[in-house]
């Protein structure tokens, strides 16, 4: 799918605002698959419909997780991480995107998981760091994502945990999972 189809079907989904927001992500994805050697269409075409489904209605999302028979715990935590693994399922049968590393990227661009992809890292990475994005930290992980992919991604877990535990809110597991997994992976890399 071309670049101008995939941006007309996103943003009928979105407010102008989002369209912005996806817009800054688009950008930065493609920038940091050029840095990191990510197939650049694949972390473009994820990033245009990474949130696909950030409007879609509570209630059709609720019934889309039970269908799907997707984690059910998602239905236990805020509905914010449903829009994520909803909007992969969505894009794949509204769509018509059928890769399955772009799909998977969408799926975990809010909540990580274990073993990450690198585009799945440049994707999460891309929609927390986009030029739109200001609050505190950002800066930090934008620096940080000019040397390192592992460790910016790290930050901006760590920045995300810490600012939902400040808020007494409670943290999708795949987060804790994620942020432990790559936290590892980077110490053992510096032990060898």
């Amino acid at each position: 799918m071309n670049r101008e189809k995939a941006l007309r079907l996103v943003k009928d989904q979105l407010t102008e605002r989002r369209y912005v927001h996806t817009l800054g992500v688009v950008e930065t994805a493609i920038r940091l698959a050029e840095v990191y050697k990510v197939d650049v269409q694949k972390a473009e075409l994820a990033a245009i419909f990474h949130d696909y489904a950030k409007f879609r209605d509570k209630e059709e999302m609720r019934q889309i997780i039970i269908d799907q028979k997707m984690p059910q715990d998602l239905l236990q935590h805020h509905d914010e991480l449903w829009h994520a693994p909803v909007g992969s399922y969505l894009v794949e049968k509204e769509a018509g995107v059928s890769d399955p590393e772009v799909l998977e990227a969408i799926r975990c661009h809010t909540s990580g998981k274990i073993n990450m992809s690198s585009l799945d890292k440049v994707l999460y990475l891309a929609d927390y760091i986009e030029p739109g994005r200001d609050f505190p930290g950002v800066q930090q992980v934008r620096d940080s994502a000019e040397t390192s992919l592992d460790i910016a991604v790290i930050q901006a877990m760590k920045n995300t945990i810490s600012f939902l535990l400040k808020r007494n809110q409670p943290i999708y597991p795949d987060t804790f999972h994620a942020y432990n997994d790559m936290t590892m992976k980077v110490k053992e890399r510096k032990l060898t």
